[in-house]
């Protein structure tokens, strides 16, 4: 069996849908994890923030248009006349059933419950479109299957039960379309694996079914020595380890969901990165298997907020750090980076939901800054802290402001926290000097 996952993109038009079709229409037994379409979930989560300002006029004009770009896709894709207007059908109620809502108070189940519907809609069309050109596939909701515990982790025995399950009743099936992104929770309600979280879905399934493959195809040939939206003349990396891909992926890979390598690692199941427009090209191959030592790729992370607390009191007192930490632990906010001297700890954090709490306790004991607009750079590689060529890239940093540099705390992984400002500057620095002059350190 092979999980296949498809990215917004790979089906946000209709040209895309049919190269979908051309790749899943292969004979093998599959399970498909689609998202939604590309700007689906982007414009719910738009609306559901007006019906949180009490703005349901606007969430309605928006859920029209939201409404027309569907009914635009669907005339152009489904030709057969009883399945287009089966399928119009169908998302019309969706759409009804969202506008009623504008009128309920919001809460967050709310949220989850607009949000969830463009992988509704998508898998449906997309489902009716393959039986529409004579193939066989099954659309099985993840909300029959796909549930998250108390504590927010996949409930993999009610997962395996109820996905055995429902293959079962349908075996005869080839291909097994289904929702990524959306679950329930403990207690029944929607909920979802946050944004990203179709890739997370797709290797959930992969473990519980041992499959031979997880397959995450989206618009890029698979994981790049550094970020294409900012440097030019990057290439993709043909082999990771299940280790360097989730260092890339938590430090601001997109192409991959940070989680998403957790539930198949342990079971050396294989995940391929695939790109949807060029099915044939290679790809990124991760499993177990290391595969040479240095930098392999660079990436970088947003949205960073640094904090230093600085107290006379840190010097030879033991406690210290546990009675930072504990403060973090209490309003659930994680920490990225840190860094410690006699009388000071730098660390950052990526949610400020609870910053000011935060700086409102640490300065009961300590003097406490704050920077934000700062940026992680990640350098990932096998065993890169050891690497003989390594250290001599931060005579390339010389121009920029390292605010704080993480060396050794992973075997796979150096960081440096810069100004946000200075991100685009330092990955092309990091590219020339790593990929480009013939110094490459693997």
């Amino acid at each position: 069996m092979l999980v296949l996952k498809f990215g917004g993109t790979s089906v946000g038009s209709v040209e895309s849908m049919i190269n979908v079709k051309n790749i899943i229409n292969d004979g093998k037994k599959k399970v498909v994890v689609l998202s939604a379409m590309s700007g689906t979930t982007n414009a719910l989560v738009n609306i559901s923030e007006l019906l949180k300002q009490n703005n349901a006029e606007e969430a309605v004009v928006l859920l029209d248009q939201l409404h027309q770009t569907y009914k635009n896709t669907i005339d152009q894709l489904i030709t057969n006349p009883t399945f287009n207007a089966e399928v119009n059908a169908y998302v019309s109620n969706i759409f009804e059933v969202l506008t009623q809502n504008t009128n309920n108070e919001y809460n967050r189940l709310t949220y989850n419950t607009f949000v969830a519907q463009g992988e509704r809609l998508s898998t449906y069309i997309f489902t009716r479109y393959l039986h529409q050109e004579g193939i066989d596939a099954c659309l099985i909701s993840a909300l029959d299957f796909m549930r998250i515990d108390k504590t927010n982790e996949p409930d993999n025995f009610y997962i395996q039960q109820n996905l055995n399950r429902i293959l079962f009743e349908n075996s005869e099936s080839q291909i097994y379309i289904t929702q990524g992104f959306i679950c329930r929770d403990a207690d029944g309600n929607i909920a979802n694996l946050q944004r990203g979280g179709s890739d997370y879905t797709a290797t959930i399934i992969g473990a519980i079914l041992k499959a031979e493959e997880v397959q995450i195809w989206t618009d890029i040939d698979g994981f790049h020595n550094n970020d294409p939206r900012f440097v030019e003349n990057t290439t993709a990396i043909s082999n990771l380890s299940f280790d360097e891909s989730a260092e890339l992926a938590y430090f601001g890979a997109k192409i991959l969901h940070p989680q998403t390598v957790m539930p198949v690692s342990a079971f050396d199941i294989p995940v391929r990165l695939k790109n949807t427009m060029s099915p044939n090209a290679h790809g990124t191959l991760i499993t177990n298997q290391v595969h040479g030592e240095g930098i392999k790729a660079i990436a970088a992370k947003d949205g960073i907020t640094a904090i230093k607390i600085k107290s006379a009191r840190m010097l030879l007192a033991h406690g210290f750090l546990k009675k930072v930490f504990e403060i973090f632990e209490r309003y659930e906010t994680s920490i990225d980076m840190i860094t410690t001297s006699e009388i000071a700890v730098s660390l950052t954090i990526d949610n400020t939901t609870y910053l000011q709490d935060i700086v409102n306790e640490l300065n009961a004991f300590a003097h406490v800054e704050v920077d934000d607009f700062m940026s992680i750079v990640c350098l990932v590689g096998n065993a890169i802290v050891y690497h003989p060529d390594t250290p001599n890239l931060f005579q390339i940093l010389q121009d920029v402001n390292v605010r704080m540099i993480s060396y050794g705390g992973s075997n796979n992984n150096i960081s440096l926290l810069i100004n946000t400002s200075d991100k685009v500057e330092t990955l092309k620095k990091l590219q020339r000097y790593v990929f480009e002059n013939n110094q490459v350190l693997v």
